[in-house]
Order: C-alpha cells, then sequence, then structure tokens
C-alpha cells in the first residue's frame, strides 16, 4: 500500500459515502476523516458510529485541510457542490466523485476546475436499496467494478491516488471514456431501476381486490425483482435526469423488445417465447459465469440488509 492521506473528507455521509468512511479507517488510509451532510441525524450518527471523527453541515468546513475529497452525493447536486468547495480545497488536494452519470458531470464540473487541484471522474458500481450511514458497511465494494474516466489532462498521479483507494477497498477498476460509461450503466443499471419502479407503480394502480392479492402474495419474482425499487428517489430522479439519451435510448430497444414478446404471447407463438427465453437465459448464466466473485459479496449484501 502507497496510499496514505493525512485527512480525507467525504461530502455525503449516506450509504456509499458511510461505506467509503469505513474502508478507509479500516485500512488506515486517512488519519482522520471529515465529513458533510444535511441532515443533522446523519451527521450525528455518523459521528457516534465512528465513520468519521468530525461531521459539518457545510461541505467547505468539511475540506478545510482534506488532501482528498470523496463527492458521494446525488447525481445533481455534484457540480455545485464542487463548485461550492473550491474556495475552501488544499493547494494540490485531489476531488473524485462517485456519481452513476459521467458525461454530464464532467460537462457541469468544467467551469469550476482549476490548477489548484486534480478532479477525477469516478464511480464505484456498488451499493443496495438501503440509505444512511447507519446501513453502510466496508465489504460493500469487494468483488464490484469501480470505472473511472478521466480525460488526458487530468493528473496520472490523482488517478493512480483514486484508483489505489478503490482497489485497496476490494474493487476491479477499469477506466473508460464517459459516454461508453453512461451507455454502460443505462442498460445494466438505470433501466433494471426505471422498470422495477414501474412495475410496483402499475401493481398499485391496480383494482383494490387484485393489488391487496398482489401485495398478500408478492415473493419471490415480484419481491426480488422490485427490491431496487426501495431505492433513494432522489438519487434516481437525478440520474435520470442527467442520463437523459443513453437512457432513453435503451428504453426504445426495450421497447421494441416487449413489442416482439407482446405479438408472440397474443398469437400463443411458444416457438419465439422459448427461443427468446432461451437465449436469453444462456446469456445471464455467461454473465454470473464472468461474475466470479458476486456471490460472495452478495452473502454480505444481504447480511447487511437484514
Amino acid at each position: 500500500m502507497t496510499v496514505h492521506f493525512h485527512q480525507a473528507a467525504i461530502i455525503g455521509i449516506g450509504l456509499i459515502g458511510s461505506s467509503l468512511a469505513r474502508v478507509l479507517r479500516r485500512k488506515g488510509l486517512a488519519d482522520k476523516i471529515t465529513g458533510a451532510a444535511r441532515s443533522e441525524k446523519n451527521r450525528q450518527t455518523a459521528v457516534a458510529l465512528g465513520v468519521v471523527d468530525e461531521a459539518f453541515e457545510s461541505p467547505s468546513d468539511a475540506v478545510q485541510g482534506a488532501d482528498i475529497v470523496f463527492v458521494c452525493t446525488p447525481v445533481g447536486s455534484i457540480a455545485e457542490t464542487v463548485g461550492g468547495i473550491v474556495s475552501a480545497l488544499k493547494k494540490g488536494a485531489i476531488v473524485t466523485d462517485v456519481g452513476s452519470v459521467k458525461t454530464e458531470i464532467v460537462r457541469q464540473v468544467a467551469p469550476y476546475l482549476t490548477d489548484s487541484f486534480s478532479f477525477v471522474v469516478g464511480h464505484p458500481v456498488a451499493g443496495t436499496e438501503k440509505s444512511g450511514p447507519e446501513n453502510g458497511f466496508a465489504e460493500l465494494f469487494e468483488g464490484r467494478w469501480c470505472i473511472l474516466t478521466p480525460d488526458a489532462g487530468t493528473d496520472a498521479k490523482a488517478v493512480a491516488a483514486v484508483r489505489e483507494v478503490w482497489e485497496i477497498a476490494g474493487m476491479k477498476v477499469e477506466e473508460m471514456s464517459p459516454e461508453r460509461h453512461d451507455k454502460v450503466m443505462a442498460l445494466m443499471s438505470h433501466l433494471p431501476h426505471l422498470i422495477a419502479y414501474t412495475i410496483v407503480g402499475t401493481a398499485a394502480d391496480l383494482e383494490k381486490e387484485t393489488r391487496e392479492d398482489v401485495l398478500k402474495y408478492a415473493a419471490g419474482g415480484f419481491r426480488d425483482f422490485t427490491r431496487i425499487a426501495g431505492s433513494d428517489p432522489v438519487m434516481w430522479r437525478d440520474i435520470f435526469l442527467n442520463n437523459t439519451g443513453a437512457v432513453l435510448d435503451c428504453l426504445q430497444r426495450f421497447s421494441e423488445d416487449l413489442t416482439v414478446l407482446q405479438k408472440a404471447i397474443r398469437q400463443k407463438d411458444g416457438a419465439v417465447l422459448q427461443d427468446w427465453f432461451a437465449r436469453t437465459r444462456k446469456i445471464r448464466r455467461e454473465v454470473i459465469d464472468m461474475c466470479q466473485a458476486q456471490p460472495e459479496n452478495e452473502k454480505l449484501l444481504i447480511k447487511n440488509k437484514g
């Protein structure tokens, strides 16, 4: 281990921020950890749990003297947060984010960038439907991917430091363009969440008697598939508002596929349905095989959600 910070600051002490702070503490990556959160309850909880040493309402107060700053706020407020802390940053500080959208963040943060600090655009692809510092846990990142999207002008040492933090947290780190990141996330993360929210909404709009039956017998597929609809609504509102193009493209493709299946069901075309299900089942198995570290991590998620 080569990375070590006198002080690290976490802006947004929710699930991701508090889990990261726990990693920093457990691995001895920072002598001091400060945090900022709008909620007084989250600030008090984070300090009481030892997640951070000090918690502030103002991000500018939290970043005073910090060598590295992790912006763990919803996507819609990342640029505003960076802009608000620029004048308080230590010269040479590293600032990085954890947002699930990258192209729009790069565009929004650009006006605030100066030579006095480095901004490394990043996204640890991890989480649960829970929120708040009490639900964080250091193992959240183990076996998961972290995607960094630095441009050619980003300081190489800063990128290396951020990469090492996530690797120490147990993540596999890859670099790609912001545009590619957003297309990948739109399909593998953003669209599934949109579908889950929609299915729950559809169930809620059913006739009273049918809705009560759905809720009464909710288990298996419905319960497991819609688990992610319990995620933070503000976070997902911001994601869809900031990754509009990629999400709409994936949604259009998904709608076209649904139309094919709808036609097959109406025409009772079992061959089309079986072929579709067999092909997608095979693809899913291939995906699972590629994620060999996933099962152990899922056990940790289940344990910490309980």
